[in-house]
């Protein structure tokens, strides 16, 4: 067992190629079919979670090292207590892979095709887990890394991202646990050809006059965006692009400029406003506190601007959990204490779309997307990047943008301060990106869309129920006996 261990690491590991920027797709089905191997070799329950977890380890401390970049390098944490928080999280991320592989060890029968579904599914639940306990973290769930060209992105619209992660993983499963070779080739070529059918499937249709926006990158490094001296940097920076970029809509980032909504000059709003409508992310007043807002202001600049206020908070970046005041206290993060809006927030009316606003990571949470369709006929993302500095976040974060698109059947426009903004079509493709870490706009035509995807319709709901019948199958097979 005691090599067995740093082996599950190192797969862990591996299976970061599979996801952006590597997207090394197929990598993922092998490394979770030799982990699944190894649990399949295993004799004790203990074991195999074991197995799980360093599994775990290696895959998220290679996975979401970012966490230190965003810690020490841009928010100035003392380096041994970064490293020690980035453990601590791939710790406790590294819990839910182990207690699929206990529950597998528990459950299994050893009646091959029964216990490869029973893993797969398994899986499947942990993952959906993940993105529920402790208000979620569900980065890197093993769908985002089949977005296009993958022939599994069929599947995104119809059973979202962790409908997709079910598949990989029964896909990874078949050649471990299935004893007749001919049916498992069978079940693994129908699969991938079910999927790529799918992906010729239009699922909502394009509704309206497209939209010609101005999505603005004003590249401000986090150490320099809320220094006062700084300040007409900001202001002045994306003035400029604004008016060098002109467009029907305009577009900021997340906390584009370091203000609050009501003391950003006047002057700049008719500057931002010049060619028609601005969306922007912006710290606003609400009614219980400060809200990570984003506004609709018209043109010229109207007293009573469309808002949206963030609901799905980050915690120890948007918000403080009881106790942890000495956290941030360590860390140089200005508007860390925010309040979370309300559910259920209509989209935006411009330009005769309706944009349903996300702010940051929001768009990991595809039934919180789905909650503004079918009303909603463009997505937009306001996200402020410069936490992450060079790291793999950028990439992974876009990735997870595309199969929103996919699971709305909607187009994701997505406005960062460093990258990586971009268009993405409803199919999950990039229409157009910009280059990370420049100062520049992306000017796109954007189309609405109508219509609902099956995912859009019934959400996680059937992946949920098939997932949980293994478990249901077992537990009234053992009562029997």
């Amino acid at each position: 067992m005691n090599r067995r261990l740093p082996a599950a690491a190192l797969l862990g590991v591996a299976t970061v190629l599979g996801f952006s920027p590597f997207d090394l797709f197929p990598l993922p089905v092998l490394t979770l079919a030799l982990l699944f191997l190894l649990w399949h070799r295993s004799t004790s329950a203990s074991e195999i979670a074991w197995l799980g977890f360093f599994w775990g380890m290696g895959f998220f401390l290679a996975g979401v090292s970012w966490v230190y970049v965003s810690m020490h390098d841009v928010g100035g944490m003392p380096m041994p207590i970064a490293v020690l928080a980035v453990v601590a999280l791939s710790a406790l991320l590294a819990l839910f892979p182990a207690l699929a592989g206990l529950l597998f060890g528990r459950l299994r029968e050893r009646q091959g095709w029964r216990d490869g579904l029973l893993a797969a599914c398994l899986w499947a639940l942990v993952e959906w887990l993940r993105g529920c306990v402790l208000s979620g973290f569900p980065w890197l769930s093993i769908g985002y890394s089949q977005t296009p060209p993958s022939p599994l992105a069929g599947y995104a619209p119809v059973l979202g991202v962790y409908g997709v992660g079910l598949i990989v993983a029964l896909l990874a499963a078949l050649p471990v646990f299935a004893r007749r070779r001919p049916i498992m080739v069978a079940a693994f070529v129908a699969i991938l050809a079910g999927g790529q059918l799918l992906r010729a499937i239009e699922w909502t249709q394009p509704v309206g006059a497209p939209l010609t926006v101005s999505l603005l990158q004003g590249n401000i490094p986090q150490s320099l965006k809320w220094d006062p001296a700084l300040l007409r940097l900001s202001l002045d920076t994306y003035a400029n692009l604004a008016h060098e970029h002109p467009a029907a809509l305009t577009v900021l980032p997340e906390t584009a400029l370091p203000l609050l909504l009501d003391d950003v000059p006047a002057g700049l709003l008719e500057q931002l406003t010049a060619n028609g409508p601005l969306i922007m992310g912006i710290p606003a007043q609400g009614p219980d506190g400060l809200v990570n807002a984003a506004v609709a202001i018209a043109s010229p600049p109207d007293s009573q601007p469309q808002r949206y206020a963030k609901a799905h908070l980050v915690p120890f970046g948007e918000y403080v959990p009881p106790g942890f005041n000495w956290f941030l206290d360590l860390m140089n993060m200005p508007m860390s204490d925010f309040s979370s809006g309300p559910a259920g927030q209509k989209p935006f009316v411009v330009g005769g779309q309706k944009i349903a606003p996300n702010i940051c990571y929001e768009d990991l949470f595809g039934e919180e997307i789905r909650r503004s369709l079918p009303e909603a006929t463009l997505l937009v993302n306001l996200s402020n990047t410069a936490w992450f500095g060079h790291s793999l976040a950028q990439p992974q974060h876009l990735q997870i943008a595309r199969m929103r698109a996919m699971e709305a059947g909607r187009t994701m426009l997505r406005a960062t301060n460093t990258g990586m903004t971009a268009m993405v079509r409803p199919d999950g493709n990039v229409a157009a990106v910009l280059p990370a870490f420049t100062m520049t706009a992306l000017t796109v035509e954007a189309h609405g869309y109508a219509g609902l995807t099956p995912y859009a319709r019934w959400g996680n709901t059937p992946v949920l129920v098939f997932a949980l019948m293994p478990l249901l199958l077992v537990t009234v097979l053992r009562l029997r006996t």
